[in-house]
């Protein structure tokens, strides 16, 4: 009979052992998705102020070149003359 309880002891030991080590790592795991949560919004607000810094070097760069400034002219044009488009699509949608 000594050998049965032996047995059951040991059993409940490691199941005690393992229930800890499901709530450390339970735990850990709760811990680590909070830290990814606020590093995904933080890598969220990144991407929004990096597009806001490269709309403002693309205004400045095309303000620059308007300004008279031979640098970039031909790029200028370019930008403008899509934006014109843009603005004829809008036009013709706003029409219809």
């Amino acid at each position: 009979m000594s050998t049965i309880t032996e047995a059951v002891d040991l059993v409940e030991n490691k199941l005690e052992i393992l229930l800890e080590n499901y709530s450390f790592l339970k735990e850990e795991n709760d811990l680590l998705y909070s830290k990814l949560t606020v590093l995904e919004n933080q890598n969220v607000k990144r991407k929004q102020l990096f597009s806001e810094l490269e709309n403002k070097y693309q205004t400045l760069k095309i303000a620059k070149t308007i300004g008279g400034s031979k640098e970039n002219t031909r790029e200028t044009k370019l930008k403008i003359n899509a934006l014109i488009r843009e603005i004829d699509a809008c036009i013709v949608q706003l029409s219809e």
